[in-house]
């Protein structure tokens, strides 16, 4: 496919000159930690123009992963020529700097065939999984592959509702992103023989640890500390499980049944509780404990009226914000389950299959409905106030990200980088 860079008439910003700030990176999913808050001290934007700046655009192939940026370099995964293909581009003009094949493209009875995970870059590396659970390390200087797993024939995984012998993804393919933590690797594998979640040396793919039976769901573990231990917490078809971090012996686990196991949402932790979602089952709030020597989870609360389907919540001090049944935008305590307020008419027109991403801006939210439209919304547990409203792009599936001011966003056709900042 021929790609072409469209690059937008902007007086006054300076590009050509412009020099990449590593605190600026937007390396993985849900940002610079996974919980889908700007860092701390970054500079924001108030309100919104109705029409932000088209810094540049690119076209790009099928595919609902996310873009990410790292080092003046935005990457991303599209299906080219009946391939996941991964890309590299310049963050400040679009220019391709090079691109990888990854895999043979997936297809599902829902959607065009395409990737559908988001890549992660730690340092000169960056990682990158596909639909059918081929995963492989790339240099970031030029996509030469430095290690590779493939969880089908090295793990014998399976994934959502496999029966029998069958193996492979053959739902809606894998779609959880890695986890970085430190010198390892954590990943959803989904193998049927106690490697459910592996712990990898992100160096050289050599295996740390693996555990648990589990059939990944489809979001990636996190790490996170609760009830004072580091754990890894991850939100499969079955459950939600802690594990330790350092061996990946089983801390503790909460059953979570749903039709299918279609469990899309990554957890989100507030002090020592976890709270994860299904559009089944609800969202809930699970708590971790100590118990004796080790730990105990237990449900907190359940808000069925609350829901989430595919689209992730976040969480501004102990209030989370989210997108629930029927449209609904809301604010709960996530402490109790409580909603604080709930509106129905927020995204009137702009979703159609019930989607948007969130993206926590200190004391805003930046949102992003399924239509194209962005809407700067104060994160305030009394009341929804609406701050800003802009046309961004197409109908989309994908999480943007933020960084030095620019949100990189794709759409169904293209990639395209808008200045949110004067």
């Amino acid at each position: 496919m021929k790609r072409i860079v469209f690059v937008g008439m902007v007086l006054g910003l300076g590009l050509g000159q412009a020099r990449w700030c590593p605190a600026a990176d937007w390396p993985r999913w849900r940002g610079p930690d996974g919980t889908g808050h700007v860092p701390a001290g970054a500079a924001v934007p108030q309100t919104l123009p109705a029409e932000p700046p088209v810094v540049w655009r690119t076209r790009v192939g099928d595919g609902v992963g996310s873009p990410v940026v790292s080092g003046g370099k935005v990457f991303y995964l599209d299906n080219q020529q009946a391939k996941e293909t991964v890309h590299a581009v310049d963050a400040a003009s679009g220019k391709e700097l090079w691109n990888a094949t990854l895999d043979d493209v997936f297809e599902d009875f829902q959607s065009k065939p395409g990737p559908r995970t988001t890549p992660v870059v730690d340092g000169d590396r960056v990682y990158v999984q596909s639909c059918r659970g081929e995963f492989q390390c790339l240099a970031v200087a030029d996509g030469k592959p430095i290690w590779r797993v493939n969880f089908v024939k090295d793990f014998g995984a399976v994934f959502i509702g496999e029966k029998g012998d069958a193996v492979g993804a053959v739902r809606h393919g894998y779609a959880g992103p890695p986890w970085v933590d430190g010198d390892r690797l954590l990943v959803g594998v989904g193998g049927r023989e106690g490697a459910s979640v592996v712990c990898f040396d992100k160096r050289d793919g050599r295996v740390l640890w693996k555990s648990q039976n589990d059939v990944p769901g489809y979001d990636g573990p996190i790490v996170a500390t609760l009830a004072g231990a580091k754990q890894v917490v991850s939100f499969t078809a079955e459950g939600v499980i802690g594990l330790a971090a350092d061996d990946g012996a089983l801390a503790w686990r909460f059953p979570v049944k749903t039709a299918f196991g279609r469990h899309v949402t990554t957890p989100v932790v507030v002090g020592d509780i976890v709270l994860v979602a299904s559009h089944t089952a609800g969202l809930m709030g699970i708590r971790v404990a100590k118990q004796g020597g080790g730990l105990q989870a237990e449900q907190a609360w359940l808000a069925k009226n609350l829901a989430c389907n595919f689209s992730d919540p976040v969480a501004v001090g102990p209030y989370l914000y989210g997108l629930g049944p029927g449209n609904l935008l809301f604010c709960a305590d996530a402490r109790t389950g409580e909603k604080a307020w709930g509106e129905s008419e927020f995204f009137s027109g702009m979703l159609e299959k019930g989607w948007a991403s969130f993206i926590v801006m200190h004391d805003k939210i930046l949102v992003l409905a399924e239509r194209g439209q962005l809407l700067l919304v104060a994160a305030d547990p009394k009341a929804c106030r609406i701050l800003g409203k802009a046309e961004a792009c197409g109908k989309n599936w994908c999480n943007p990200a933020y960084a030095d001011g620019r949100l990189y966003l794709r759409d169904a056709q293209e990639l395209r980088c808008l200045r949110l900042l004067p």
